[in-house]
């Protein structure tokens, strides 16, 4: 079964339109794009944070086409995270998937999220700057940080970025999103 044909997510991610809590893009489009997220992550990869999750893309995503991953969805809200945790029990992927309610600026000074996940992902937490950031400072050496990007054509926006004094990679662009490799801190 395709991602965007997947009855729990269309579900999901319907009800979180009709609330305002998703954008108005077609749910297929939504879903495919968030696909890409999992499709980028690397063999291997069995850990991800998701940065401002919101109504779970591309979290939840993520988690139902890699089971092998297990996800920390993160968002401040805790209006969306009880909702995300309500989505995640109705997805039967509770094992999976842990929610928490917190601000990443806070949390990526804590012992238990520093340092501590293969790989995070942002669809759209935050200026790419911030993002990139505080995604580096929750990822372990050799992971990875995979971001959404503007569409193609846009200007490039990490030309004019210090992306080694972030300690990571130039980004390798795959469709929408783009990789980082997590190279020093």
């Amino acid at each position: 079964m395709k991602p965007a044909d997947h009855p729990g997510l269309r579900r999901i991610f319907g009800e979180a339109q009709k609330i305002g809590a998703l954008g108005s893009a077609p749910l297929s489009e939504i879903i495919e794009h968030a696909a890409t997220f999992a499709e980028a992550l690397p063999d291997g990869v069995t850990s991800c944070v998701d940065l401002g999750s919101g109504a779970g893309v591309p979290g939840l995503v993520i988690a139902i086409i890699r089971p092998e991953i297990q996800m920390t969805l993160i968002d401040r809200r805790a209006k969306r995270t009880d909702t995300l945790q309500r989505s995640v029990l109705s997805l039967g992927i509770q094992d999976q998937v842990e929610v928490v309610c917190g601000d990443v600026e806070v949390l990526r000074h804590q012992e238990r999220f520093t340092h501590s996940f293969d790989a995070a992902c942002s669809r759209g937490f935050g200026p790419p700057l911030h993002t990139l950031r505080w995604a580096v400072s929750l990822v372990r050496l050799g992971g990875y940080v995979v971001v959404s990007e503007p569409p193609p054509g846009s200007p490039d926006r990490w030309v004019d970025v210090d992306l080694g004094s972030l300690g990571v990679s130039d980004p390798t662009r795959l469709g929408p999103v783009a990789l980082f490799h997590v190279e020093h801190f």
